[in-house]
């Protein structure tokens, strides 16, 4: 791409992008390498665990473990789809990332979390139907219903992203091509383009705002009909493990909806680009990372899981 004469990248459709990623010398690209590598390695075997111990386990088998293997699934690949380009960025001089790259990594990412928004929700739906309406929770939550949901949840994430992935990359990129993050997302790519992007904010805003608003509705209400069933119950044993079943959730849902909240969902969130790295790296790395430890450590049933499985290992 040749400059003009006044120092400005001319007109010609951009062919790949430079992600800046963090600022600093070798020693901090190589601390940060070390960091993402660990959170990065940790999510993996976490999610992978997960996935794995309820297959594996026939007392897993139910609603709420199906959409939590499916919320691991979503995990590992919403945290592999930006890992490994950070990691190999931290150890080369270059940073490129084409222009396909960039867009292909943007879709699947805001395909995954939008996924996984939509999924804690129907997660909290499911558990007010388990506690609220056991008698008919096997029929309401039957297996081909917990399909329809997941696939909603996929649809939603699909429809999402490519909203965002078409309006966004249709823009003229022409000021530069250094995108100042370790990934391709939307407030920095917002900021190079040499058009008016008000339409792509207030999309960005009023989308992920209707998203984030719908289903935490759904989760608020859910968890309210719960909390009234739980503090109606006489015994503090199935109270207890209810609870711990539900603040699980409730810690996933406070994490993931906090971090995105502060990146998407508020007016002017697109301009503080290095809270945003910040941020970020949070959502990608720490969360996807947590969410096995949250549900593995507060979960009886997963821990017996987890068990019988190292039992049955140790035997053969």
């Amino acid at each position: 791409m040749s400059p003009h004469r006044n120092g400005n990248l001319s007109l010609m459709p951009l062919q790949e992008f430079v992600l800046d990623g963090f600022e600093g010398g070798l020693q901090t690209q190589a601390l940060l390498f070390a960091l993402f590598l660990v959170l990065y390695v940790v999510a993996i075997l976490g999610n992978l665990t997960m996935i794995m111990v309820i297959t594996l386990d026939a007392r897993l088998h139910s609603p709420m473990y199906f959409f939590l293997k499916n919320l691991s699934l979503v995990d590992l690949c919403y945290s592999s789809v930006i890992a490994p380009k950070a990691l190999a960025n931290f150890l080369s001089s270059s940073k490129v990332i084409t222009f396909e790259g960039c867009a292909t990594q943007f879709f699947f990412f805001s395909l995954l979390v939008t996924t996984e928004g939509f999924l804690l929700a129907v997660m909290a739906y499911d558990r007010f139907m388990a506690i609220c309406s056991p008698l008919s929770y096997p029929i309401s939550m039957c297996p081909s219903v917990c399909a329809r949901l997941m696939l909603g949840c996929y649809s939603g994430g699909c429809l999402n992203s490519i909203l965002q992935t078409s309006f966004t990359f249709s823009l003229p990129f022409c000021s530069s091509n250094h995108i100042d993050h370790f990934f391709c997302d939307v407030p920095p790519l917002l900021k190079l383009a040499c058009a008016d992007t008000t339409i792509n904010e207030l999309l960005l805003f009023g989308i992920c705002g209707l998203i984030i608003m719908g289903t935490i509705l759904v989760i608020v209400i859910s968890y309210c009909y719960i909390t009234v069933t739980i503090l109606r119950m006489h015994s503090g044993g199935g109270r207890h493990k209810l609870l711990s079943t539900c603040g699980s959730h409730m810690t996933a849902v406070s994490l993931l909806y906090g971090t995105v909240f502060v990146m998407y969902a508020q007016p002017g969130a697109v301009q503080s680009m290095e809270q945003g790295k910040v941020v970020s790296v949070f959502y990608t790395l720490v969360i996807p990372m947590l969410n096995p430890l949250i549900y593995s450590l507060r979960n009886k049933d997963v821990k017996d899981a987890l068990w019988r499985l190292g039992q049955k290992h140790t035997a053969m």
